[in-house]
Formats: structure tokens, sequence, C-alpha cells
């Protein structure tokens, strides 16, 4: 690579003949002028001199490494490596707090051991090659193609989020790898863990839940209480991401009130089939879901009416696209079953079990709720330190401001606490029967989900006043800010309202409040 003085740059300071200076690397734009989205002019103005501080003011570091091929040499003056040579997109984060504290080498963390180290590299670098598709389908609201999802399967980014089980021991013959290369019988809940907080690094949410959010929670019915038959015919296609699963519980007229559903499903004469008729709403990949693991009514009001049942679109269900707020490509979908024939082979469990089976699943979709919110509010956190450090305002960095400093201590010291706390119950996941899972477990969870969501509003609300306009805009330097702005509020809905969940976690922990206590 050449270098050049500074007089030299200097000479090429025109349109047409222009360079620049950033970060000690010098880079010919005379042909990109009129690509720029910003326009000639503004080139022009910092034409043959070092535009560094300009640059970071109105680009994310990103574009740099984009357009590298534009790089041509370094001033005579530089010292140490570029920059843009040095940049290990699989490397952990030194921005404070911009990465799980206990990954790190220099910290010891009685949860994290070298597999799960290796484990972050191999999920880092499937994230790292889909960044710029996420970005482009986000924006235009693309649901994702057959083909990203079978990648996402076989190279194990589905069953990741699906977590420790038997499935895990097969996944070779499945044609199934896991990230970093790791044995199947180590992959643990952290692993689990780590997996959903590198897919929040896309900062995308309503791509994120495009690759599987709703297969993730309908896969699991299936694996823990489909037939042999059902397990044979389905999951090796659903690992692989051949086939796509929703959850379909939520109805019109029926949220947190899943004993009150309306969608029923009568037996035929012949006792062979049952016809399904109802509707279910904002279910998450529905709209191109191929299974559709559906709660039904089967007998009389409440709880102990309600069965499950795995459909198949082919069945004859119908999906609509419901338009939410984060991202048309997560299919968000309105499901019609009219006079749906389903074999009564596909009833999962028992007549009457649905409604254990549904709250089975609750606890760790909770669970997965709030690793990913926790985890893109941590990617939030990290993009304001690194604003915050390379803005200026009246004359100083927004760093030095205290007000900004005291912003960013409230944002790291509640994702932190409840960070500490996710931790904790993640490592009784990992240790705990499952019948004390889901005896212990639940409540916690819940009351978990409900902190977790109330920090985030508080993290997301500190973020946007750090970033001003630029939060409010769907590209450049706070894109991922406004992308989590319209995010943000839908843990606090979704997987049972925070309202649902406090009360019940506080139910639950009155069901063993000893009788003799008094003050």
């Amino acid at each position: 690579m050449k270098t050049f003085t500074a007089n030299e740059v200097a000479a090429h300071n025109k349109l047409g003949d222009l360079w620049v200076v950033i970060d000690g690397d010098v880079f010919d734009l005379s042909k990109f002028g009129k690509m720029h989205p910003g326009g000639e002019a503004v080139l022009k103005e910092f034409a043959g001199g070092d535009a560094t501080t300009v640059f970071y003011e109105q680009h994310r570091a990103d574009v740099l490494r984009r357009y590298k091929r534009l790089r041509i040499g370094s001033l005579d003056t530089k010292k140490g490596e570029s920059l843009l040579d040095k940049f290990d997109p699989l490397a952990l984060s030194e921005v404070p707090y911009s990465e799980i504290a206990g990954l790190r080498s220099d910290y010891h963390s009685p949860y994290y051991k070298e597999t799960h180290r290796k484990f972050v590299r191999g999920c880092r670098s499937y994230v790292e090659n889909l960044k710029q598709t996420a970005e482009q389908f986000d924006k235009a609201g693309k649901e994702p193609t057959k083909e990203m999802l079978k990648k996402c399967g076989v190279e194990g980014m589905l069953v990741s989020r699906i977590g420790p089980g038997p499935w895990m021991k097969d996944l070779k013959s499945q044609g199934v790898n896991l990230p970093g290369g790791i044995d199947g019988q180590e992959f643990d809940q952290f692993h689990e863990l780590v997996a959903h907080a590198e897919m929040a690094r896309l900062g995308v949410p309503g791509f994120i839940d495009s690759l599987g959010a709703g297969h993730l929670i309908g896969l699991p019915p299936i694996l823990h209480f489909g037939s042999a038959a059902m397990k044979e015919k389905f999951v090796p296609a659903c690992m692989r991401g051949e086939k796509i699963c929703a959850l379909a519980i939520t109805e019109p007229f029926v949220g947190s009130d899943v004993a009150g559903m309306r969608c029923t499903a009568k037996k035929t004469p012949c006792g062979k089939f049952y016809i399904v008729n109802g509707a279910k709403k904002w279910i998450t990949n529905g709209t191109y879901a191929d299974i559709f693991i559906t709660a039904v009514r089967t007998g009389g009001k409440g709880a102990k009416g309600i069965s499950m049942l795995l459909i198949e679109r082919e069945h004859g269900i119908t999906t609509k696209p419901i338009h939410t707020s984060y991202a048309p490509c997560a299919g968000t979908a309105y499901v019609e079953y009219n006079d749906v024939k389903v074999p009564v082979e596909n009833l999962m469990g028992k007549e009457g079990d649905g409604f254990r089976l549904v709250m089975h699943n609750f606890n760790h979709e909770r669970w997965v709720i709030v690793v990913n919110v926790l985890s893109q509010a941590r990617v939030v956190v990290e993009e304001c330190f690194k604003w915050a450090s390379q803005r200026t305002v009246f004359g100083k960095k927004l760093i030095e401001q205290p007000v900004i400093r005291f912003k960013l201590a409230n944002m790291v010291s509640q994702l932190e606490s409840v960070w500490a706390w996710l931790e904790t119950i993640t490592h009784e996941m990992n240790t705990m029967s499952f019948k004390d899972r889901q005896a212990k477990l639940g409540g916690p969870t819940a009351l978990l989900k409900y902190q977790a969501t109330r920090v985030v509003n508080h993290i997301v609300d500190d973020a946007i006043q750090i970033f001003g306009g630029r939060a409010l805009t769907r590209s450049g330097m706070g894109a991922k800010i406004e992308n989590f702005m319209r995010f943000a509020k839908y843990g606090a809905v979704y997987g049972g309202s925070e309202e649902i969940c406090a009360d019940l976690g506080i139910r639950q922990a009155l069901r063993t409040y000893p009788k003799d206590a008094r003050l």
C-alpha cells in the first residue's frame, strides 16, 4: 500500500479529482461523487483534507468497510495497522457493556466455558454474513426466502434457538451442524442464550423474527408432545428449515385469557377427523408457515375443554398478512380455519390436555422474549456509547456532558442487573429437573419478563434522547435505535402481557407462602 504526504493529498481537492483522509488512510473519491447519497457538494468541502471527524458524525463504520476498495494508501505520518485491516467481525467488542461479561476471557464466570466462546464465533459468523441482507429485507418488508430459512436450519441457527434436549443428539444425521462445530451433547441453556443474543446483533427486530420466531415456539410442542409418527414425519424437515411451524394460540377475541378461546374442533361422525372452525390473530411467521400448532376447543367452556392439534397448511388453512409497527417481513398473520379437516392422529397429547401444553410452552417462550429484548437493548447501549464518543456538540464530545453519562449509567445499571437475574434463572433451567422447572420457575420467569420489558423501554427512551433526531430516522446512524423503538413494546404484550406476568409471578409465590409467617 502506498504512502502519501499531506501535501500530496491536498493537491487532489476538486470534483473529479478528490482525495480525503479518514483514520490516516487515503481514499480516492474522484469517481464516487455522483454516487454519494449526500451529494457532491458535501465531498468538495473536505476535498484534499482530513474528513475523519465529519465522516464518523454522518456515517457508520461499516460504510467505510463497504467501500474499502476506494482506499489507495495511507499518510506517511500514520503509525500502526489500519483500522480497516485489523477489524475482526467475529471478535468481542471492546466497547463497555456491549458484550455478555462472562464471555470475556478476563472474566471468571461460572456459566460460560470455552465451548460457549467457540459457539459465539460460530453464531457471529452466520450473523455477519447476513447483515446486509437483513437490512434490505427489513426495509422492504420482504419475507425470508425458502433458501434463507433452509440455510438458517442447516447451519444450526434454528435448533440452537429451540434449546437443549434429546433432539440435539442426531443433528448431523439430519444434515444440521451447530455453530462453531460444537457437539450437540455439550449444548446447554447458555448456548441457546448466546444464539438469541447473537441474532439480536442484527439490530433489525422484524427480520430477526422472520427467521423463525414463530417456529421456535411452534416446534417444541411437537418435540415434547408429538407422537412418534409426527416426529418422524415433521421434525427432520423442521430442523433443516424446509418446513416452518407457527404457534396459533391468540384469537381476535382472546389474548392472555387462553382458557376463553373460541376456535372449535368437532369430530366427524366416523371419528376419524376433526373439523376446525375459527380464527387466530397476530401469528408470527403465519403468512409462510407450513405447520400450525393450533389450540382448539374440543369440549366445554374453560381450560379443560382445550386441545392441541397439528394442522398443515394443505389441510385448507388460509392466511392474511397483518401489518404491525415493526416490519411485515416477520409474516405476522390472521389465520382462518373454515371447515378444515384434520386427521385425529394429529391430536397432540390427549383431548382436554391442550391448556397444559400451552402453559408448558409459555415458560420457555417468555425466557426467549427476555433474552431477545435484553440482547437487542445491549446493542442499543453499544450504539449509544459509540455515538456519544464520536459526536461533537457545542464544541465537545457528547460523552463529556454529565447528563449523557448519567443516561448511560441508567441504561447500563438497569440492563446488567436484570441480565444477572436472567443468568440465575438460566442456570436453574440448566440444573433443575424438568418437573422442578415447571413447578418453580414459572413465577420467577414471568416476573423476569415483566422487569425486562420495563427496563428496555427505559433504555430506548434514553437512547432516543442521546441520538436526537437520528433516532427517529429509519436509516443512517440512528437506524438501530429507531428499529428498536418500534419493537421495544412488543415484549410487554406478547407471551403474556406485563400485567398478566406480574400477577402470575406473585400468585405463584403465594402458593408456597408459609401459613405461620408473621411480622
